[in-house]
């Protein structure tokens, strides 16, 4: 029976497991960057606001077409007559009379010309609609440098939960040798407590790293909206976490234009682009209100059908047409303040794409730099990690001989623990910068 029941809990224990397995979902980057696109609220919010836009083109338009309506009435009217005069003498006669009257009408208005502000209009809705694309496509592009950020934060995270552990490993190692050093009179008690010291250190450090890795995979996953009760396995081969310094000569010469970068920027930007088409609306608004100095043309048409009898509404057809011209003489200033308003909007809105030109160069130099910070980087904590390791090695051999104390082998290994998070640091750094210069050129796909 005991058997059965060991054999039942295996099984289910197995199985349990494999379901584990099966329902967690490996992520690349690539497919992180696609979920970002699609579910953040980010870029939702921003699209919301482009088919918006969309809308108020089309009633844009639609104010250059006619307005046609149709209509139809009834009304019935009674009269009652008590009395009836013959002879100037009123002679007592009760007479009641019905009429019924029905028609139905089709019309059609139009604005001929109103100072030009229905072309206007147009125009300032359809800069409106393209600003407001170009800024989902920033916030588009935005959301996938912030997804690829925060992806590659996990796999820092992961790198850096890895030199923990493996420190880990060589303080045990190292605990477990002087313990066998001090049973044979070769190290003092004193050793195998500083070093039971240090392998406690160093699983707080671990403790820590797995905590910080955890916590990245939940900033990405509400990032990307998904379900953080679910499992998510972040992992992509071609990321690697090493770095051929090869490429830096490569990087230099590509970037080290300036001026060049700056002009493919401003020709791809489009936070750039949007705030040209904002300058061009915040125009038209001033053409618009400045047609309230002209006069205004309508047009109008109708056809009508009228009849006592619903059955002979044909007999009677009454077609009309028409221009009405208004012109205003005088509202008050109204129009001059109008006018005011809209230049003062127009001369913010060239301010602002003049920021934003400032902004595109400052956003190259400043990731220009980073890039350059990391680069260097790399290339010193390449060369820390070689020499911080033939110095561990060395202070290992010369504690084993004798030849040094154990606060010399301890420096030395944290030395080169600390050397190891600084190469896995600056090697993310570096591939962070250069997605960062993508994004601040504009080249960054989206």
């Amino acid at each position: 029976m005991k058997s059965m029941l060991r054999g039942t809990f295996i099984l289910f224990f197995i199985v349990s497991f494999s379901f584990a397995q099966e329902t967690t979902r490996v992520v690349s980057i690539d497919a992180a960057v696609q979920i970002a696109l699609e579910r953040n609220l980010g870029v939702i919010q921003q699209k919301n606001v482009a088919d918006g836009q969309e809308s108020n083109v089309r009633a844009a338009y639609g104010a250059l077409l006619p307005s046609v309506g149709a209509n139809g009435s009834w009304s019935r009217s009674q009269s009652h007559t008590e009395n009836q005069f013959l002879n100037g003498i009123a002679v007592p006669l009760a007479n009641t009379s019905t009429s019924n009257y029905f028609r139905t009408a089709v019309s059609a208005d139009m604005t001929l010309f109103n100072g030009f502000e229905n072309t206007s209009n147009v125009n300032r809705a359809t800069s409106n609609a393209v600003a407001a694309e170009q800024n989902l496509y920033r916030v588009r592009q935005s959301t996938v440098f912030q997804a690829q950020s925060l992806y590659l934060n996990i796999l820092r995270n992961d790198d850096l939960v890895g030199v923990s552990e493996d420190n880990l490993k060589r303080s045990q190692r190292q605990l477990d040798q002087i313990v066998e050093m001090n049973r044979l009179g070769a190290r003092a008690i004193a050793d195998v407590y500083r070093q039971q010291y240090q392998v406690g250190n160093d699983e707080l450090v671990l403790i820590q790293a797995r905590n910080n890795f955890e916590k990245a995979k939940a900033d990405l996953i509400l990032f990307l909206g998904l379900n953080a009760n679910d499992n998510y396995q972040f992992s992509d081969p071609t990321i690697k976490a090493e770095v051929d310094t090869a490429e830096f000569t490569l990087l230099n010469a590509q970037y080290k234009d300036f001026q060049a970068l700056t002009q493919q920027a401003l020709s791809l930007r489009p936070d750039y682009k949007s705030a040209i088409e904002e300058m061009n609306a915040a125009s038209s608004s001033i053409t618009m209100a400045q047609s309230g100095y002209f006069p205004t043309v309508n047009g109008s048409v109708s056809y009508g059908l009228s009849a006592s009898e619903i059955n002979k509404l044909n007999d009677n057809r009454t077609l009309s047409w028409g221009i009405n011209v208004s012109l205003p003489l005088f509202n008050g200033f109204q129009t001059d303040n109008q006018v005011q308003t809209a230049r003062v909007s127009y001369k913010n809105a060239e301010a602002q794409m003049m920021q934003t030109e400032r902004s595109v160069q400052v956003d190259i130099k400043k990731a220009l730099l980073d890039l350059d910070a990391a680069m260097k980087q790399v290339d010193v904590s390449q060369k820390n990690v070689r020499s911080a390791d033939e110095d561990r090695k060395i202070q290992e051999e010369k504690y084993r001989l004798g030849a040094s104390t154990l606060l010399d082998l301890l420096t030395a290994n944290a030395n080169y623990s600390t050397a190891l998070s600084n190469k896995v640091n600056a090697v993310y750094n570096y591939i962070t910068a250069k997605k960062n210069v993508d994004l601040a050129v504009g080249t960054i796909p989206y």
